[in-house]
């Protein structure tokens, strides 16, 4: 079994920070591509950012100069640091990872179950 545990939502105002983490735990291979993804009310989940094994990241253009993440290969933990954040940043931030798991030959994703950022004054 994998697992994906959030922690660092939580309450802000406008302009200030928050930092998300997530740590994979469990029995697996290794894995490939972590990532934050959100969901908004009423809205789809979207990508917030992604990053290899090897450090390569990817970001949303709504994020992009404002969050930053970043990842702890041996610790098998991912990191969200969100600065500047706006209302618009509001949702639910989803953790994932691209699992191979032994016995397998293909990565598999899972899926933390999420934490709340609100962002209001």
């Amino acid at each position: 079994q994998v697992r994906l545990v959030e922690s660092g939502g939580g309450l802000v105002q406008p302009g200030e920070s928050l930092r998300l983490s997530c740590a994979a735990s469990g029995s697996f291979v290794r894995i490939n591509v972590m990532g934050w993804y959100r969901q908004a009310p009423g809205k789809q989940r979207e990508l917030v950012a992604t990053i290899t094994s090897g450090g390569s990241t990817n970001y949303a253009d709504s994020v992009k100069g404002r969050f930053t993440i970043s990842r702890d290969n041996p610790e098998n933990t991912v990191y969200l640091q969100m600065n500047d954040m706006k209302p618009e940043d509001t949702a639910v931030y989803y953790c994932n990872a691209a699992v191979l798991k032994y016995g397998n030959i293909r990565f598999v994703d899972y899926w933390g179950q999420g934490t709340q950022v609100t962002v209001s004054s």
